[in-house]
């Protein structure tokens, strides 16, 4: 099983799990269901990860995937879309279509949410990271960047030591970033 396949079946089957959860007690469509404080955290956290994801797949949509008004943002890049061709004649399909899925993932969860009276969650504050400079990808604020990929290895206690709150972003103190090395013979 590949990653691609691995991460988008773990998070289909964990919201839909959550998801049915959360309904299966409920005798009619139209009952109404009670959504405890745990239960709106997890699907909280499950929103945040799939706007993440929709954030990384309209990247990849807006060079390589089909441009259409389904999902918005970017103009194709005709070089990257054609040599993805080259490796599957059906890859700006599928980029396209896991684009749209995880939009619809994120903007199902926050409607529940908002629906149940919970806070829906939008991460837009953070998306401060630039855009890729590649013909056809949008120049707007980004939660992940495809070609700095770092992850932080600064312990998240270190901000609770300091009176603030746990996880908080402060990216001054954050500067220990380990680079993703690149295949071999990768260029930028």
């Amino acid at each position: 099983m590949s990653r691609r396949s691995f991460l988008g079946t773990s998070l289909a089957v964990g919201a839909g799990t959550i998801g049915a959860g959360l309904l299966a007690n409920a005798p009619t469509a139209s009952a109404s269901v009670d959504l405890t404080v745990g239960d709106a955290d997890i699907l909280r956290f499950l929103a945040a990860a799939e706007i993440i994801e929709a954030d990384l797949w309209q990247q990849y949509n807006e060079l390589g995937g089909i441009q259409d008004p389904e999902v918005p943002g970017g103009t194709g890049n005709p070089a990257y879309t054609a040599a993805l061709a080259v490796l599957d004649e059906d890859m700006d399909q599928y980029i396209h279509d896991n684009t749209d899925d995880e939009i619809s993932h994120f903007t199902f969860l926050n409607a529940f949410l908002a629906s149940k009276g919970a806070e829906p969650v939008n991460l837009d504050q953070f998306r401060t990271l630039p855009s890729s400079q590649a013909t056809g990808a949008q120049q707007i604020g980004r939660l992940t960047n495809l070609m700095q990929l770092t992850v932080n290895t600064t312990p998240p206690t270190s901000d609770r030591q300091h009176g603030r709150l746990p996880l908080r972003v402060d990216r001054a103190r954050w500067h220990q970033p380990v680079r993703v090395a690149r295949p071999a013979g990768h260029r930028q």
